[in-house]
């Protein structure tokens, strides 16, 4: 058989119109079968989409995830881990000691000094947890709560311990968590991406980095929604453009690039295939999960929805203008409709917690920003039945030093307390883990872990087992290697599964 003749100029054959219709009904047709079929349970889904749901390595506990990362590193011992200690030695200096080894991003450790907290702690629920008094509406979740009091990392400074905590590791170009558990279970949903992303505040200094595929395919890395307006930039048709014509224009693209794909079989192009069949069906089913008008005015108000934005007084990286408030409150909701749709993975990104001064009045008012809508979150999925199946976690990159960071006089009021990744605290609830249970403690100042040290890359093979998946086997072959999300490193702790 002749070859087909070949356009000038060009290595692209030239097919006759009955030729390209014949190919092209074929693909179509060949396609829609497929579908149909794994639809059906006939045919495997495909590992390659992420919209495909997959098996994973043993009976799951979580279907879904909310990942409320509070970016700048929220001070534990103002918050979750009351240390008496402190207040007795206030002004003092800490035992040579501990700070053998140690790292900080401003402090300097021969002169620094300790700070007591002026928080007063109260116990919670029939567990007992302690908890600040800046987190009263969590508190009543305590009997619902494992908090973590012995969270460590190696990385100080912001950038590198929030890639840790998303990636795994503190190297660029690494998936994130959610794009691993995307990867290795893909979506529930055919109208959503398995992996979203919303932000509140002025956002994080890591950026896109804390939410991208890495060398992971690109569509189970995670999708920056927005809380107010157009859900994602671009998704609407521009003016003039209808349905049908947009639909065309569809069709055309993807059948070239279907053509291109049986030619050089590059994956990429099937993961692009995959993002605009995925933005097509967007575009009908992410302007109702938005809208909050379906909710009944009691689910508004637990969250705080319409709360008002209170005076911030001293805080000084204050984002009034923002509407903070009811920006994390509407994130928090949106997050619960996500799952319930089939959204696998959901970062709510909080920014910032960085209180290197002024941190009485800073911590303070990030507090209330968080309280009520993520007390919220927890008992109305308690309350749907859907708390057994998600899990809510409460992270961040590290938490703050026992010691006080003078301010500059120039620029900044007050005192604060600089990065601490030796020892931080995390919260977590749901997904068949255990409630009103505290795992870890810390030493005196809150310095170093005292009992049961839980590194990042603990909490990470945890987390992936109550999926189902084996943090051993979750690779994915890159550059030559198996890469994973816990790097060398990891254990499951089975302490923390009820």
């Amino acid at each position: 058989m002749s070859p087909p003749p070949r356009h000038a100029d060009s290595t692209i054959p030239m097919l006759a119109r009955r030729q390209f219709l014949t190919s092209s009904a074929n693909g179509l047709g060949a396609a829609a079968l497929g579908a149909l079929l794994t639809d059906e349970g006939v045919l495997a889904a495909d590992s390659t989409k992420a919209s495909s749901a997959r098996s994973s390595h043993s009976a799951p506990r979580a279907k879904a995830c909310i990942f409320v990362f509070m970016a700048g590193g929220p001070s534990h011992v103002d918050l979750f881990d009351p240390k008496p200690k402190l207040n007795e030695l206030d002004g003092q200096r800490l035992p040579q000691e501990l700070l053998a080894e140690s790292r900080f991003a401003f402090l300097k450790p021969d002169t620094a000094t300790i700070m007591g907290s002026p928080r007063k702690f109260y116990r919670h629920g029939e567990c007992g947890m302690e908890l600040s008094e800046l987190l009263p509406r969590l508190g009543s979740c305590a009997d619902d709560l494992l908090l973590i009091r012995s969270l460590h990392s190696e990385q100080f400074n912001h950038h590198p311990a929030q890639l840790l905590m998303q990636c795994g590791a503190s190297r660029f170009g690494m998936p994130t968590m959610g794009a691993w558990i995307n990867y290795g279970l893909g979506s529930e949903s055919k109208s959503l991406p398995g992996y979203v992303v919303l932000t509140a505040g002025r956002g994080t200094s890591g950026g896109a980095t804390l939410y991208q595929s890495g060398f992971l395919p690109s569509p189970y890395g995670g999708v920056l929604f927005r809380n107010t307006g157009e859900p994602v930039l671009n998704l609407d048709n521009p003016a003039g453009v209808d349905r049908q014509q947009q639909l065309r224009e569809l069709d055309a693209v993807r059948e070239l690039n279907q053509r291109r794909l049986s030619q050089v079989h590059d994956p990429q192009i099937a993961a692009r295939i995959d993002n605009y069949e995925l933005a097509g069906r967007m575009q009908l089913s992410a302007p109702e999960l938005t809208d909050l008008t379906q909710e009944s005015r009691h689910t508004l108000d637990l969250y705080g929805v319409d709360r008002p934005e209170p005076d911030p007084g001293n805080h000084r990286g204050t984002f009034a203008h923002l509407q903070t408030y009811q920006a994390f409150a509407r994130n928090c909701l949106l997050a619960r409709r996500m799952v319930e749709r089939g959204v696998r993975f959901v970062n709510i990104i909080h920014a910032s917690w960085d209180q290197h001064a002024n941190l009485d009045a800073d911590i303070a008012y990030n507090a209330g920003i968080v309280d009520q809508p993520i007390a919220a979150l927890i008992q109305d999925l308690k309350q749907r039945g859907m708390l057994d199946e998600t899990l809510v976690v409460w992270g961040s990159e590290f938490g703050r030093t026992p010691m006080v960071e003078q301010p500059d006089a120039e620029q900044r009021s007050g005192t604060g307390r600089d990065h601490h990744p030796s020892c931080y605290s995390t919260l977590m609830a749901g997904g068949g883990l255990k409630g009103g249970t505290v795992y870890g403690a810390s030493d005196e100042f809150g310095y170093h872990p005292a009992e049961n040290p839980v590194h990042a890359n603990d909490l990470h093979a945890t987390l992936l087992h109550q999926f189902g998946l084996d943090h051993l086997k979750l690779t994915y072959r890159f550059q030559g290697r198996d890469f994973r999300l816990t790097d060398v490193g990891g254990n499951v702790i089975h302490d923390w599964i009820a």
